[in-house]
């Protein structure tokens, strides 16, 4: 079994950001999903766009981009870096009054972007959550997850379905 340590720790055991100077810059991809769970009620409105808030699944996307580039100012040790990209998909559920959300996201560069997917996909459904609110304050938002990532010296990664 390989040795894993934590990487964000100095010699005296205290946080550290890593050093990724000597990482070459590749390409990496990474994607997260989450679920937000809403009674019917609520879930026919944001598909008839009736929110008074607005056109929810538009303003949780475009938050759900900020958040993936903004990421390095909310996680403390997390790297700002440059992404190249960033997209959310939504996956409606119209049996169960779901909404599946996913965030890829990419950069050429040093360190990954496996954060900014997972803090992506967090926004997105927190902005569901706040635009919804008022009509449902039971709301669930479940299974934030890394998906798959691909790139760098840790190789790829995809979660087994179970």
């Amino acid at each position: 079994m390989e040795d894993k340590k934590l990487t964000h720790l100095n010699e005296s055991g205290r946080a550290k950001m890593v050093d990724v100077s000597h990482k070459d810059k590749t390409k990496r991809v990474a994607v997260a999903s989450c679920k937000v769970l809403l009674n019917e009620e609520t879930f026919n409105l944001i598909v008839e766009k009736g929110i008074k808030k607005g056109d929810v699944l538009a303003v949780s996307q475009v938050a759900g981009i900020m958040g993936a580039k903004k990421t390095s100012d909310l996680i403390p040790m997390c790297h700002p870096i440059s992404i190249t990209g960033a997209d959310i998909d939504f996956d409606l559920n119209y049996e169960n009054y779901t909404i599946e959300i996913k965030a890829t996201v990419k950069v050429t560069g040093e360190t990954g972007v496996e954060m900014e997917a997972l803090t992506s996909v967090s926004i997105a459904a927190l902005t569901i959550y706040d635009m919804c609110k008022a009509v449902q304050r039971d709301i669930e938002i479940t299974n934030i997850r890394l998906e798959k990532k691909s790139g760098g010296k840790s190789g790829d990664y995809k979660r087994e379905v179970l």
